[in-house]
Formats: C-alpha cells, structure tokens, sequence
C-alpha cells in the first residue's frame, strides 16, 4: 500500500518540484538581467526577430477568425434578438481587449515560439553544450534564459496591440455580415473602452510572455533521454505554459477588476 500511495503521490511532488525550480529560474533570471554585464544584446535583438517572424501571420488569421466567429458572429446573433446590434462594440472591449486577444497571442506564441525554444536549449542539453559552457564560465541563464525572457516579454506586449486591431476587425466583419451600420459598433466600442483596459491587456499579455519563456527555458535546460526526451520536453513546456496562462489570467483579472471598480460598468 505504501508503494502504491506513493507512486500516486510521485506526479504532485514532482509538478511542485518543477514549479519551485522553474520560481528559482525566474529570480536567477530577473537577477542577471539587471546585473551586469550585459552580453546578451546581440541574443536579444536575434531572438525578438526570430520570433516576429514566425509569429505575425499565425496570430493575424488567429485573432481574425477569432474576433469573428466567437465573440463577433456569437453575440452579434444574441444581441440581433433585442435589436441592440449597436452594443456589439461594447461587447468587444469585454471580449477582445480584455481577453481574447491576450489569450489568443499567448497561444500562439507558446505553440510557434515556445516550442523552438524548448527544442532548441533541449537539443543544446542532449549535445552536452550547456555543460560545456558552464566549464568556459560562460553563465547559461545570463546567455541563454535572459535573451528569451526578455524578447517573448517585449513581443507580446507589442503582438497584443497587433491582436487587438485584428480582432476588432473581426468585430467589424460580423457588423458587415448582418448589414448593420459601424457608426454604433465604434460609438458603444470607445464609450467603454478606457485607458486601463488597454495597459491591463498589455501588461497581461507581457506576463504571459514571462511565463512561456521561464517554462519554455526550463523544459528545455532539463531535458534528458535523447531525441525523445527533448520531445517529450516540447510538449510538457506547451501544456504548462498554458496551465501558467490560465492561473495567472484568474488572479490578474480578479485584481484588476477590484483595484479599478470603474471598469465594471458597461455603458
């Protein structure tokens, strides 16, 4: 009975075990991202780009298909009923602003970018290539982690603005279907969207950066077992870098919306 207690127990230590070494990862990070020296500039501007340019064209069909299916065609059908076709543009700020724009870049940042990260420092892992540069006293978290850390921070935050134009542009589209003017759609859209709406979703968005990337970096620094280990790595990173997004999201909304009560208010 013991044995088998045990092996019952073994995934809730090890999942604590990760989230306490990948806690220790992130205060390793912040730390020499601040201290200098500052050789990773290079690293920096390479691993931004290389995200933006698998990222852009993935998150523009996303946002669009999905401003225009779920919160665009869903609630422009429920509001037709009261003839209130006008609020869908309320409706937006809720829906593409405050989370789905957020959400979609986060998705597909984990799932095009992460994964190259965790792959990429996995495949360093298996070839031996952070332990040789621990030996050359080269810092792998100041080379390697920061780099990331940083440019999947700076991309979200810049991708989220580039999800919240096309998403209301899917908004715009579901108007057009149901031959409605966009006079009300951009009227109720600016009377309920605020400044803390916008800095909210953007420094969410950046949060969820931070998050794939600590994970992502993880995964793929203790990865082990070969091809199938770094796979296997991939994998884990994207589950968890989700799982991270959806826990966060809960209490930056929940503290967002208590701390600036005004924005509950729909008008």
């Amino acid at each position: 009975m013991s044995s088998t207690a045990e092996r019952a127990v073994a995934p809730v230590r090890d999942l604590f075990e990760q989230l306490g070494d990948m806690m220790i990862l992130t205060g390793k990070t912040i730390v020499s991202a601040v201290t200098p020296p500052y050789p990773y500039g290079g690293e920096l501007v390479q691993q931004f780009l290389f995200a933006l340019r698998l990222c852009w064209f993935p998150l523009l069909i996303s946002t669009v298909a999905f401003g225009y299916g779920a919160p665009g065609l869903q609630a422009a059908n429920f509001l037709v009923l009261f003839g209130a076709l006008d609020r869908l543009g309320g409706f937006f700020v809720l829906a593409s602003i405050r989370e789905f724009a957020p959400l979609v870049t986060a998705i597909v940042l984990a799932g095009v970018a992460g994964t190259a990260i965790t792959a990429d420092l996995g495949a360093r892992k298996i070839r031996e290539e952070l332990d040789a540069l621990q030996v050359l006293g080269v810092d792998p978290v100041k080379n390697l982690v920061v780099p990331r850390f940083l440019a999947l921070m700076l991309v979200t935050g810049l991708f989220d603005i580039y999800a919240l134009l096309f998403g209301i542009f899917g908004g715009v589209i579901a108007t057009l279907v149901y031959d409605a003017p966009l006079g009300g759609f951009f009227a109720t859209f600016f009377t309920n969207a605020s400044v803390t709406d916008l800095w909210g979703s953007v420094l969410k968005c950046t949060g969820y950066g931070a998050i794939i990337a600590i994970v992502c970096c993880y995964k793929g620094m203790t990865a082990s077992g070969g091809a199938a280990g770094v796979g296997r790595a991939v994998n884990q990173a994207v589950v968890i870098s989700f799982l991270g997004i959806f826990a966060f999201n809960y209490v930056f909304t929940q503290t967002l919306l208590a701390t600036h009560p005004e924005i509950n208010v729909i008008r």
